[in-house]
């Protein structure tokens, strides 16, 4: 059988916050950049519309 300690740690209450999902490098490094996901795909959207758009002008020129 396995005994647990005779101790307990008084600052484990205090120290529990580290451990919470929020806290996570996942949660830490997505609530960086909030939007960044929208914005890229909005970007993105804009563009291949844009490619497309300026291809089915036939007198259309592109800018360079």
């Amino acid at each position: 059988m396995s005994n647990p300690p005779l101790f307990r740690d008084p600052w484990a209450k205090r120290e529990a916050w580290r451990k919470h999902p929020v806290f996570t490098n996942r949660a830490m490094f997505s609530s960086m950049f909030p939007g960044l996901g929208i914005a890229l795909v909005a970007f993105t959207a804009y563009v291949v519309v844009d490619n497309l758009y300026s291809k089915a002008q036939p007198g259309a020129q592109q800018k360079h």
